[in-house]
């Protein structure tokens, strides 16, 4: 690890500092060699040994392969003696490369502090988009962020230079839109601290979101676990028109598999309409072809149906998108092995879903789930019939989902004909530039001053409302309004903390027009507006550059390197009185019993996600702070004792109080206590903080019908519990004052279930049974305290 830190050092004196110079591997390697990057010069984009892994596994398994498994299998840490069998194994992996977000980053680095470890041992990277809250514009946005987040800042670069890790400093961009412009390539297998990580795959990448503790086995050099995901094809064909977008592809497929139906699986994209859709979004013509962002958009967006990654073959597009990012050498060389870049001929999906463009409709889905899908047509009569607002109050367009340069030239598009009709968005408009390089070159070109003559504010190049970034005062907190995204994820009170908002996700066009009309029931495809000079207009569907004509304008050089000399005689100092930042601490071992009188804490009644267990905006400041980013824990569950949020009994003294409070009280009197919920429990972000947090608190287990992967394994990683009720009916069993028993953990292996032994406050008792999905490594995790202690027993 530190050999690769050193060689990366060295080189990068010799290529000099500058972030935004050109592909130079070729300097310094044959041309056999080509980099994975520009800015890691030393580690090679390695094909070769991609295909050879491909060919060890596809003739073990005697059949053709599809193009997730050949990523994915060819990235084994032992393709010869990996047990393989889709959906039921776990693999062990060795992962390209590793990204984080800077929230997520601050856990993932303290984690890494707390391993010993002096380097890094794969290329990874810090950006810094989570922590800039959108209020009057991107510049000012900017300058307070850089003020009022300086300790963390400074703890990431400084943490990042000592351990190896390349920084993206604030105002760079979106950690999703930064991997595809640099480290997204056809073929790699990325893990990121984040759920929307699967952006890549509009590249031909395996991209998959992960938490922090994930990241920081990677970072070590340890294989990384993933359960041998299934694979659900989903069949394009004809060609995306008119106002269709690949946005609407995903929207579609998010109301067919619903926000549970990818778990488990990754979801691979074939067919003829794959020819027809940009790798970021569209084309110029009428007629769209989904290009690499447009992929990307999709791709991005299967995080919300569950699924492990989503990915789209090796073509044209993607070729194109490389050569005009700088990397035209990785191209060529995915030209070479564009055999291992698509699926087999043959190869069978364990399910398909087939989509005919020509036949699909503009959508728009919500509120407050990101798979209550509408065509556009629909919306109008439906938000009348169940009392949805019509006043669209807020158009925002961008995040790491539409922020290319194709979805700002397509919003562009439509904003231009309204202008020439003299006419301004009727409701509030903000526009999210997905990265510096995005933010120049819609400058330029003049995308940027068109969408600020219809009303638009262009915000900094961040997550922003996004992800609850949004210091938002047009409303009143519990006061019923809409607002129209281009976003992912449309959560209860996730976009501006008001539950009482009603947030539609849409194409950037569609919000678009929305926002220029000001209510919700306009459909473009048939509606008119009126002009200022009276007469009636319709909007013309969009049309707009897939990639621009000139060369990406690059803008500010946001990128730091890891110092040339290494990391080894830097400090990282963390402030024992800080309130943003705290040194980790050892979970406790298991103590050699089963765990017994477990109180329930609360019982969650319906959709957990991890935004209801570890809220976002104004909480992202404590991200690096265990503690006081504990006080979050679950305030936004529903307990189905009284249909409140963060009030719960507190068995002890009888009162009622927050959720966070009663479990500190709780842990300070030994007392133990356990989650129960529903289904898809922590469905949404990746955060790992909603599986720290009840550790620290003194939860040990969380029993619920069913788990969103990426939480499951995070509380495996910290030294929970999770279990599945066998019987979900069993749910109806346990009472808020109940205390359960988990039973057979001395012989804890396996597939073998564990027993719950519920006592009533009357007395009475009931048992059932509990399924896991521990293997033997994640046991060793439970019986260590955590996956981290058992990092440091095995140095």
């Amino acid at each position: 690890m530190a050999t690769y830190c050193l060689t990366v050092a060295r080189l990068q004196l010799a290529l000099g500092q500058g972030a935004r110079r050109l592909h130079v591997s070729a300097a310094f390697n044959a041309k056999a060699k080509v980099s994975m990057s520009r800015f890691e010069p030393s580690n090679y984009v390695s094909y070769e040994k991609l295909n050879e892994n491909v060919n060890i596994v596809r003739k073990r398994l005697n059949r053709p392969l599809t193009l997730s498994e050949k990523i994915v299998y060819g990235h084994l840490d032992d393709p010869v003696g990996q047990d393989i069998a889709r959906g039921h194994t776990y693999l062990r992996l060795r992962p390209d490369r590793v990204a984080m977000q800077d929230a997520t980053a601050q856990m993932a680095m303290l984690q890494f502090i707390s391993s010993g470890l002096p380097c890094v041992a794969v290329p990874s990277t810090i950006h810094c988009d989570h922590l800039i809250e959108a209020q009057i514009g991107g510049a000012k946005d900017l300058a307070r962020a850089k003020d009022i987040n300086a300790e963390v800042y400074n703890f990431l670069a400084s943490a990042g230079a000592k351990y190896g890790v390349g920084f993206w400093k604030p105002g760079s961009g979106i950690i999703h839109q930064i991997i595809l412009e640099n480290y997204a390539y056809p073929g790699v297998l990325l893990i990121g601290t984040d759920s929307h990580t699967p952006n890549g795959g509009g590249l031909g990448s395996i991209c998959i979101g992960v938490g922090g503790a994930d990241a920081v086995d990677v970072m070590a050099g340890i294989p990384w676990e993933l359960k041998c995901p299934k694979v659900i094809g989903v069949k394009l064909t004809g060609k995306l028109s008119g106002w269709t977008s690949p946005k609407d592809v995903i929207l579609k497929v998010a109301g067919i598999l619903t926000v549970k139906g990818g778990t488990g699986a990754i979801v691979e994209y074939h067919g003829p309409g794959v020819d027809s859709i940009s790798c970021t979004g569209l084309l110029h013509t009428v007629l769209l072809m989904l290009c690499v962002l447009g992929m990307a958009t999709i791709c991005n967006m299967g995080a919300e149906i569950g699924a492990t990654t989503s990915v789209f073959p090796y073509n044209h597009r993607m070729k194109t998108y490389l050569e005009k990012t700088g990397r035209g050498d990785i191209a060529a060389l995915a030209d070479d092995y564009a055999d291992l870049l698509v699926p087999d001929p043959g190869c069978e999906y364990d399910s398909i879903v087939e989509i005919n463009l020509d036949e699909l409709k503009p959508h728009i889905n919500g509120p407050f789930t990101p798979d209550l899908a509408h065509p556009m047509a629909d919306i109008g009569a439906t938000a009348a019939k169940n009392g949805w607002p019509l006043e669209v109050k807020v158009g925002l367009i961008g995040s790491c989902t539409n922020s290319s340069y194709e979805d700002m030239g397509r919003s562009a598009s439509v904003a231009k004909q309204a202008l020439d009709k003299g006419l301004k968005c009727k409701a509030a408009f903000t526009i999210t530039p997905g990265s510096e390089q995005i933010r120049a070159t819609i400058e330029r070109d003049g995308y940027s001053k068109i969408l600020g003559d219809v009303g638009g504010m262009v915000l900094a190049n961040a997550c922003g409302p996004c992800i609850g970034q949004w210091d938002r005062r047009d409303v009143k907190k519990g006061e019923k309004n809409t607002i129209v995204t281009s976003y992912n994820r449309n959560f209860t009170a996730r976009n501006d903390a008001n539950p009482a908002t009603h947030a539609f996700v849409a194409s950037p066009e569609i919000v678009t027009a929305l926002a220029i009309a000001g209510t919700l029931d306009f459909n473009p495809e048939v509606d008119y507006l009126t002009a200022a000079n009276g007469e009636k207009f319709k909007l013309e569907p969009p049309s707009a550059d897939e990639l621009p004509k000139l060369d990406f304008d690059p803008g500010q050089d946001t990128y730091q390197h890891p110092p040339a000399e290494g990391g080894s005689k830097l400090r990282v100092d963390v402030s024992p009185t800080s309130t943003r930042l705290q040194l980790l601490e050892p979970f406790d071992k298991w103590a050699g019993g089963d765990l017994e009188d477990l109180q329930v804490l609360i019982k969650v009644k319906g959709k957990c996600t991890t935004d209801h267990i570890s809220a976002a905006g104004p909480w992202l400041k404590f991200r690096g702070h265990l503690d006081n980013i504990s006080n979050n824990m679950l305030i936004g569950a529903v307990n189905i004792e009284n249909d409140g949020v963060n009030k719960i009994k507190n068995q002890l003294t009888g009162e009622y109080g927050g959720v966070p409070d009663v479990a500190r009280h709780y842990k300070a009197n030994g007392l133990s206590w356990v989650v129960v919920g529903d289904d898809n429990y922590g469905e949404g972000s990746s955060r790992e903080h909603a599986a720290l947090e009840p550790r620290h608190l003194g939860g040990r287990c969380i029993i619920v019908k069913s788990f969103a992967r990426i939480h499951e394994t995070n509380l495996k990683k910290q030294g929970m519990l999770p279990m599945t009720f066998q019987n979900p009916a069993d749910y109806d069993k346990i009472r808020p004052d109940d205390k359960i028993s988990i039973k057979g953990l001395a012989t804890f292996t396996p597939g073998k279930p564990l027993s719950a032994v519920v006592k009533h406050s009357d007395g009475s008792k009931d048992d059932f049974q509990l399924n896991h999905t521990f293997n033997e490594t994640q046991i060793e995790w439970f019986q260590a305290g955590s996956a981290l202690n058992r990092m440091k027993e095995l140095q």
